[in-house]
């Protein structure tokens, strides 16, 4: 099966959940080859990655931050960043903040809860990311627009821990106030059951291209 075919089984499987396609190691040819099915929602999560794949590829590409943002990164994103999933501190809003004003751009950010228990994982705690969203950012933030929010769920076998992560992710999910929140939730091993759990947005890569 090639990757037009898994993609036409994924979205047929998906519905009305969102596919981001997750571009990581692929290279500019076979990613064109996606890009040449009609699909326009990349995701890497890398930021040298991704400013040398979006200056490489189409300029109608929304591309999508899925990998841990630092500071002193943030201006080389600004002017062309879609949708910034995994804001994880109040230091990075204020500064995606200032230089998406320096740029006069509004920058819509999902706002990443660590629901793992791994030190690899970045994120808000559950009760840091529902302060925040129940707060005003609006207000403390006029050049972000707050879209939902993201996880990445334990890298495990187990599909109990898994389905647990994501059920706190769905509570906190049923409380948001924005209009049309999303939740991203779910990659190539787990959008099935993310999906089952409410997920809106799936970020599915190797699953796509892996022969």
């Amino acid at each position: 099966m090639n990757s037009l075919e898994k993609i036409s089984t994924i979205k047929k499987e998906l519905k009305d959940t969102q596919l981001i396609i997750v571009t990581k190691k692929q290279t500019i040819e076979t990613i064109k080859k996606v890009y040449n099915y009609g699909e326009r929602e990349f995701a890497e999560n890398r930021i040298n990655d991704l400013i040398r794949k979006k200056n490489l590829l189409p300029k109608d590409i929304k591309w999508h931050l899925i990998g841990h943002l630092q500071t002193n990164k943030v201006k080389k994103i600004i002017p062309f960043i879609h949708l910034i999933q995994s804001v994880d501190s109040v230091k990075i809003l204020n500064t995606i903040n200032k230089y998406a004003e320096i740029q006069n751009r509004i920058i819509n950010c999902l706002i990443q809860i660590k629901i793992s228990q791994e030190k690899t994982k970045f994120g808000f705690s559950t009760e840091e990311g529902t302060k925040l969203l129940n707060s005003d950012l609006q207000e403390k933030y006029p050049n972000i627009s707050i879209k939902g929010i993201m996880c990445m769920a334990t890298f495990t076998q187990n599909k109990n821990t898994i389905k647990k992560e994501f059920q706190i992710m769905k509570n906190i999910f049923d409380k948001l106030t924005m209009k049309n929140p999303i939740l991203s939730m779910g990659m190539s091993s787990d959008y099935k059951l993310a999906q089952k759990l409410g997920s809106n947005m799936v970020r599915i890569g190797s699953l796509i291209f892996k022969n």
